[in-house]
């Protein structure tokens, strides 16, 4: 199978490449901006890897998209170009309903006409899978329930409506032109190679430097984590198996509390990294109470039920043991957290101009 994937340098993105190249014999293009939380180094391990490509490109060029289509021609497309930073979008939407909303009907556009171009066998067995999050559902704060496949979208945030958007848009290509598409909503994913504005890598830079672990309000936000090498088994399961129009919620059957994230997190700080910044005792005593994030949902929690009966995945890591090596990859790996941080983002608080 020949894979075209749409953010292959982001964080998720270069997890499904490093997976794809390293566990099958599938080859692989990665077309991708560049943007801030793109990094080449993510790949690196695969770089040289003769199944592999990469070219730099928007997907709301069309003609660039275009050129990609027709000289590697894919048989499947997975999506997974976006703006991703709850906070960011807060302080500039724009960028957000550019990448999310128009990026996406634009690579429908230029997929469609290609696969349109198809011959028959290869136009039946082609895919597009269009990878977004459980955000888009809004808040379970409550409800003692969790998310399926037919709860009724709700969005909170600019990101999480902008991306509510993109779902909507896919599933509409696939009703008026029988586009054959795939739609995965997922929970929080943790792992390597995490842009550090994200939470858990935020957390263990900043407390291994003496810094405030910020948490928003009182800490009692419940998500659902998904470690990253289960996430994308799960994305090449639903491309190669899963039923065409179809949605499936992947979720690591790990909910957590915030604050108890964070006070995992220093847990395994104090057993991994014992020699702690002057003057700092304990990792705990970093953590502190910040204003909550406007519009900041209380519990997401996925119900992964239907991608487990009908394509037998499940998540292989816990929280804990998905959270150890997190934390140790950042301790053997803090020369990527340095380098990737190229003065974009310095761990600064986002969010919070309204």
């Amino acid at each position: 199978m020949r894979i075209l994937v749409t953010g292959g340098a982001g964080f998720i993105g270069s997890a499904l490449i490093r997976y794809v190249l390293t566990k099958t014999s599938h080859e692989v293009l990665n077309l991708d901006k560049l943007t801030y939380a793109g990094n080449l180094e993510s790949l690196e391990t695969v770089a040289d890897n003769p199944r592999y490509q990469f070219i730099q490109a928007d997907i709301a060029d069309s003609k660039a998209v275009d050129a990609a289509l027709a000289r590697f021609q894919p048989d499947a497309v997975m999506h997974l170009a976006a703006e991703s930073h709850v906070d960011r979008s807060i302080d500039g939407p724009a960028a957000f309903i550019q990448t999310n909303i128009v990026g996406t009907y634009s690579l429908l556009e230029s997929v469609r006409t290609y696969w349109q171009g198809l011959e028959e066998a290869r136009k039946a067995a082609f895919r597009f899978h269009h990878i977004s999050t459980d955000e888009v559902y809004g808040d379970l704060h409550g409800v003692d329930d969790l998310f399926t496949e037919t709860t009724p979208y709700a969005p909170s945030s600019p990101y999480s409506a902008s991306k509510a958007a993109s779902d909507h848009l896919v599933r509409a290509w696939h009703r008026t032109y029988g586009l054959p598409v795939l739609v995965t909503n997922c929970s929080n994913n943790y792992g390597p190679y995490h842009f550090p504005e994200k939470m858990i890598p935020l957390m263990i830079l900043n407390a291994l430097e003496g810094k405030p672990l910020p948490v928003y309000g009182d800490g009692q936000q419940v998500r659902d984590w998904l470690y990253v090498e289960d996430h994308a088994r799960a994305l090449l399961e639903v491309v190669r198996r899963g039923t065409v129009g179809e949605t499936y919620n992947i979720g690591g059957h790990n909910e957590q509390k915030n604050l108890d994230v964070v006070r995992g997190i220093c847990a395994l700080l104090e057993e991994l990294a014992p020699n702690k910044p002057e003057g700092i005792q304990r990792f705990e005593q970093l953590i502190t109470f910040v204003k909550d994030r406007p519009g900041h949902d209380q519990r997401y929690a996925i119900d992964a039920g239907k991608i487990k009966r009908e394509l037998g995945w499940v998540p292989q890591e816990t929280f804990e043991t998905g959270l150890r090596k997190t934390v140790q990859w950042y301790l053997d790996n803090l020369d990527w957290c340095r380098r990737v941080q190229d003065g974009s983002y310095q761990r600064e608080r986002l969010g919070v101009s309204v």
